[in-house]
């Protein structure tokens, strides 16, 4: 009966243990995937105020209101992005805290 709860509570450690390193590669892409996408938002709030200045200029308004709006959108995503970069980070770190104390 020692040896059965013995092997169950092994198996349920293993089985836990998985699950972590699970989390923390998780954490790890989802950190990689918000670091791109944050670039992509940057490059794509640049190439915006590159086309709003171009259209003040030549008095097209209709665009520049909408590179304003697209420009609003993008600073949106950005800080989304950003907000789930810290919350990854957060969980990466307390992943791998737990994953080196097991």
């Amino acid at each position: 009966m020692g040896r059965q709860i013995l092997a169950l509570l092994c198996f349920a450690l293993l089985g836990s243990a998985l699950a972590l390193g699970d989390d923390v590669r998780q954490d790890r892409r989802d950190i990689q995937h918000d670091r791109v996408d944050r670039r992509q938002d940057r490059r794509d709030i640049k190439r915006d105020r590159r086309d709003l200045r171009h259209d003040i200029k030549n008095g097209n308004h209709r665009d520049a209101r909408r590179d304003r709006r697209d420009i609003r959108h993008e600073r949106h995503d950005l800080r989304a992005n950003r907000r789930d970069l810290r919350h990854d980070r957060r969980a990466d770190r307390h992943n791998s805290h737990h994953k080196r104390r097991g």
